[in-house]
């Protein structure tokens, strides 16, 4: 029966019902839930169903963007209003007339649905319990110095970013350039070193000097 069941949720009332649902902040599982069908089966219309897929999508687009507004909202001076309520039983009359409204609502959707399955639908999803408003307070907050810090880290990073990393960088940076610099001295002075022709010899004496060119000379005469 759920293969049937997408259809209903195509036309544009429950479109827009899906995504009041995710604009609510429901996950998918949770709206699953709420229409009656597993969460696997939602998921494959989800991925089967464009309009099913916007309409979640838009919705959670919504929230994002009222997010984004509260953030801005807590880096000026403002004002919060806390409303506090109280749980009240709902009258007899209309208690009675919420669930039968909901029963017949639900064997419209779940014709196959027993009476056992009905009344436990009817009992998760009607409440025997209104909130009703009993007082509201206006408060004036000062700008959330932690929310502009945020935005400005974020919207302009190069200006606001955190000077201690920066500050690590540079250096980190600078120690890399002059251990390449002594390595590569390093690497020079080892192949002087190498190279015959850049010992040097040193005497204390002249007559050893003469004594060692002697040498030197005696030993190019040979070889010619």
């Amino acid at each position: 029966m759920a293969h049937a069941e997408y259809k209903k949720w195509l036309e544009p009332d429950n479109l827009t019902k899906l995504r009041s649902w995710a604009r609510d902040g429901l996950t998918n599982e949770q709206i699953a839930k709420k229409i009656g069908v597993k969460r696997q089966t939602f998921q494959r219309w989800v991925k089967t169903y464009s309009d099913i897929s916007d309409a979640l999508k838009k919705g959670k687009e919504v929230v994002d963007a009222e997010i984004e507004e509260n953030l801005i909202s807590t880096m000026k001076k403002h004002t919060l209003k806390t409303t506090t309520y109280a749980m009240v039983k709902k009258d007899e009359m209309v208690l009675k007339a919420e669930r039968t409204k909901f029963m017949n609502m639900y064997k419209l959707d779940h014709p196959e649905a027993t009476k056992n399955e009905i009344l436990i639908a009817t009992a998760e999803n009607v409440d025997v319990y209104e909130r009703i408003a009993q007082r509201q307070v206006v408060t004036e907050v000062d700008p959330n110095v932690s929310s502009m810090i945020f935005w400005l880290k974020n919207r302009l990073p190069d200006k606001y970013r955190d000077q201690t990393f920066k500050k690590l960088n540079e250096a980190q940076a600078r120690k890399a350039i002059a251990d390449a610099g002594i390595s590569e001295a390093q690497l020079k002075a080892l192949k002087e070193e190498d190279n015959p022709s850049n010992r040097t010899v040193i005497v204390d004496d002249v007559a050893k000097m003469k004594e060692l060119r002697d040498h030197e000379n005696s030993t190019d005469n040979e070889g010619d």
